[in-house]
């Protein structure tokens, strides 16, 4: 059997894992290896020292080893681990039995996961989630009041204040998020426009599908296999069975294109 790591050389990893996490231009590779023998170490320790495993100092450094693992997966864009390593951070977030310090990323990670259900609409979830928030938090902190004005502004089919929200998130690594979050929404309302119109207008179609470059919405176009036509500056939409275009969505379409003229004036 292994001899198991001393707890502190579990905290030596740790903290030149977390230093090379936090270079400029950190060797993700590397990274993910020493990630892998902290949760190893972490393994064997349960299992080989009970009595050190529930020491309040270990928890809390399993706890640090959590949350930088998932702030590892949100740099490296892998949503399953980020949540396996939120359901292993509950424990220490909505339990106190192990008596710990409250952690100081604890509300930018939760934050983070309540950005992650929306993205993914588990909306049941989400609300479960805020349950266990207090209410003082839900009220003042700005890394959980981000993701509950996001899910008001979804049940109210504003998408012109989801779009607007962007340029309020309170961290940084919201923005992966919410970039989900907005190519969800564009799939949506895609679906409406291509139903409701027959062609729109280069301007238009960029504004309601919340695109800040021409590019980006001539790729978008591409993918959808809409036509393009760069003379009259207006993309077509297939006509099929199922497209009525005057159907009762239209005006809601018609009222979508006016905030989206709105905000681009203001922007």
């Amino acid at each position: 059997m292994p001899a198991v790591p001393s707890p502190q050389e579990i905290t030596n990893l740790y903290e030149n894992t977390r230093a090379a996490l936090n270079a400029d231009s950190p060797d993700l590779d590397a990274i993910k290896s020493r990630l892998s023998q902290l949760k190893v170490a972490l393994v064997q320790t349960a299992i080989q020292d009970a009595h050190v495993a529930q020491n309040a100092s270990f928890q809390s450094l399993k706890r640090s080893i959590l949350e930088m693992g998932a702030e590892f997966s949100i740099k490296t864009g892998d949503i399953s681990a980020f949540e396996r390593y939120m359901a292993q951070l509950e424990v220490f977030y909505f339990d106190s039995q192990f008596g710990l310090e409250e952690s100081k990323v604890m509300y930018p990670l939760i934050g983070l996961n309540l950005l992650r259900m929306l993205s993914e609409n588990l909306i049941a979830d989400f609300h479960t989630t805020l349950e266990r928030i207090g209410l003082d938090q839900l009220q003042s902190n700005q890394f959980i009041v981000h993701p509950v004005k996001l899910e008001q502004a979804l049940m109210e089919g504003s998408y012109k204040k989801v779009w607007q929200a962007r340029a309020e998130v309170p961290t940084p690594e919201y923005m992966f998020f919410m970039d989900i979050l907005m190519s969800t929404i564009r799939n949506e309302v895609a679906s409406c426009v291509e139903k409701s119109y027959a062609s729109l207008p280069f301007a238009d179609a960029k504004s309601v599908l919340f695109f800040t470059s021409m590019d980006e919405l001539l790729r978008f176009a591409q993918e959808h296999r809409w036509t393009v036509s760069p003379s009259e500056k207006r993309i077509t939409f297939p006509l099929t069975t199922e497209n009525t275009r005057l159907f009762q969505g239209e005006n809601i379409m018609k009222q979508t294109l006016s905030y989206a003229r709105e905000l681009e004036r203001i922007v």
